[in-house]
Formats: structure tokens, C-alpha cells, sequence
């Protein structure tokens, strides 16, 4: 009888990497290699459609405006470069001036009105059962184009529109205004329609905030006797609040590039009294063809609106 023979280490077949290592045949290292490129190439394959539309779309247009606010174009001569001219001439124009103070006016109003109101309604609504039919009059005309507000509302504010034909009819006569033609009051009715168009968005992102909340602190909070505004600032406030940094950064962009209803509702007048950043470069650029001057200040109002809200991002994450 043979003895029976007890394996031993060197005999084992090798495990994992080792013997993948050790069974790879001479010459298939280039196999490995291709592999992984081929790996590598696919993921650049599903990044680049994306790519080429965010250069073509955003970054080709942004650097051909940043060129181009380098020169006195006009739409007519060949431009010429001036070097700084059209930004100098950007801080002494009265007309920018009285741009940027309605621009300011807008972002302020924004911040106040449509977030303000879109939590409070969310937050009115979000504890009844039926607060869905208290909610869709507010959102609906989030479903509306900025075209469709500014006739609705131009309408609504001209001298012999529905407004002030109410006033009249409810003895108020002596409170009738030229709504659209007294500055700052067309500024303030355009914001109006502005806030009754986006704050059916904030409903709905505040209601998934809301939604989202932890029930735990909340019924503890109601045990401890908080009730109302107590409850309502200290606790849910504060719960809300990653929702809230997205609604009013979301805000500060739109607000600064506001264009559609102010163009349909004044066209920024009477005389450019109502214009915004976005609404004077637009007019230098496609109406008086100052394309230069006009690239400056869209090169201006970009850089404005990215500082405003990497200031204001950064703020939030340092202190959450």
C-alpha cells in the first residue's frame, strides 16, 4: 500500500491575482492594456456630446462676447480694438446708472416677495388635507411664458385697463394711476407679475422641503408646548433651510437676468426709466447696434451675477 502524500505549500495552486498572474500566457499584456483604455475611452465617449454643447453653447459665445466688448463693433464698419473704452464709458453713463438701481430694486423685490410668499403658502397649505386646491392658483401660472404674463398684465396696468376700470367702478377712482408710465411704480407693478408668475416654483420646492422634514424634533418641539410662530421659527425654519438656499439662489439668477416681461410691459420706458442691465444690453446691442458696448455690459452682468451668487453660496455652505 502507497503511502498517501500530504500536500504542501509549494504544491497548492496559487489564488487570486498570484495565479492570474502566474496563468497569463507571453504576449497578452498588451490585451490588458487595450482593455483599459477601451474603458477609458467609452466614459469620454458618454462625456463628450455634453461637452461640445456646453463649449458651443456657453463658453464659445461668452469668449466671443468678452472679445468683442474689446471693440467699437456697430454692426456696420470693421470693428476696431479700444481696449477699455466701453467699460470706462459703463460708469458714467446716466442711463447705466439708472439701470443698475432698477436691477438692484429687482433683486431685492425677488428676494423678498416670491420667497417669502411661496413658503408661506407651502407651509399654509402642506398641514390640510385638501391644501392642493388652495395651492393651485398659486402655481398655475408658473405653467405660463414670460410673453403670456407681460400681455396679461400690461392689460391689466395700462391707464384704460381692467385696474384702474375696478377702481373706478368701486368709487376709488382718486387712487387710478398711469400704472406702466410713473417710475418707480411700472418698476414695482413689472415685479408684481414677475411674483405672480415664479412663485408657484417656490410652492412646489418649499412642499418638498417640507416634505422632507424630520417628524421627531417637530412633535417634540409641540410636547414642549411651541406652537405657531415659536414652532414655526425655530423649528421648521431651520429644518427648511437646505431647501431655502436653493429657492433663493435660484432667485438671485432670475431676477438678474429678468428681460421678457419688462420688454412686453415698458420696453423699459417711458424714456429707459425702467430698464434693467439686461434690458439696456440687449437695446445697445440689437437695437442701436452697439455690439461692442452692449458685449461689455453682458460681460459686466455675468461677472455681477457670479459673484453674487458665489457670495452668496459660499456663505450658506461655510455656516451650515
Amino acid at each position: 500500500m502507497s503511502r498517501t502524500e500530504t500536500p504542501t505549500a509549494a504544491s497548492e495552486p496559487l489564488a487570486g491575482p498570484a495565479a492570474r498572474r502566474a496563468g497569463r500566457r507571453p504576449g497578452r499584456w498588451w490585451h490588458d492594456i487595450w482593455a483599459g483604455r477601451r474603458r477609458r475611452f467609452a466614459a469620454y465617449g458618454f462625456v463628450l456630446p455634453a461637452a461640445v454643447m456646453v463649449f458651443v453653447f456657453l463658453i464659445w459665445p461668452f469668449l466671443r462676447t468678452f472679445t468683442l466688448s474689446f471693440t467699437d463693433a456697430d454692426g456696420m464698419a470693421q470693428p476696431e480694438f479700444v481696449g477699455a473704452a466701453n467699460y470706462s464709458r459703463f460708469f458714467s453713463d446716466p442711463v447705466l446708472a439708472s439701470s443698475f438701481g432698477n436691477t438692484m430694486i429687482w433683486l431685492g423685490a425677488s428676494l423678498v416677495l416670491p420667497v417669502v410668499i411661496g413658503f408661506l403658502v407651502a407651509w399654509g397649505t402642506f398641514q390640510f388635507t385638501g391644501g392642493v386646491l388652495y395651492r393651485l392658483p398659486f402655481i398655475l401660472p408658473y405653467a405660463l411664458s414670460g410673453t403670456a404674463v407681460g400681455v396679461v398684465w400690461s392689460f391689466m396696468l395700462r391707464s384704460d385697463g381692467v385696474t384702474n376700470e375696478l377702481l373706478t367702478a368701486l368709487g376709488l377712482e382718486s387712487l387710478a394711476r398711469s400704472w406702466l408710465l410713473e417710475p418707480p411704480l411700472n418698476t414695482f407693478g413689472m415685479i408684481v407679475a414677475s411674483t405672480w408668475q415664479v412663485v408657484g416654483i417656490n410652492v412646489i420646492l418649499f412642499l418638498v422641503g417640507l416634505q422632507a422634514m424630520p417628524r421627531e424634533p417637530i412633535e417634540a418641539a409641540r410636547v414642549d408646548g411651541a406652537h405657531g410662530w415659536t414652532l414655526l421659527r425655530h423649528i421648521i425654519i431651520p429644518l427648511v433651510r437646505p431647501m431655502t438656499i436653493v429657492v433663493v439662489g435660484m432667485t438671485l439668477v432670475n431676477s438678474l437676468k429678468t428681460f421678457d416681461i419688462i420688454w412686453l410691459m415698458t420696453q423699459g420706458g417711458p424714456y429707459r426709466s425702467s430698464e434693467t442691465l439686461a434690458v439696456t444690453m440687449f437695446r445697445e446691442a440689437f437695437l442701436l447696434f452697439r455690439h461692442g458696448y452692449g458685449a461689455a455690459i453682458a460681460v459686466l452682468l455675468t461677472i455681477f451675477v457670479l459673484i453674487i451668487a458665489s457670495t452668496y453660496l459660499r456663505r450658506q455652505l461655510r455656516n451650515a
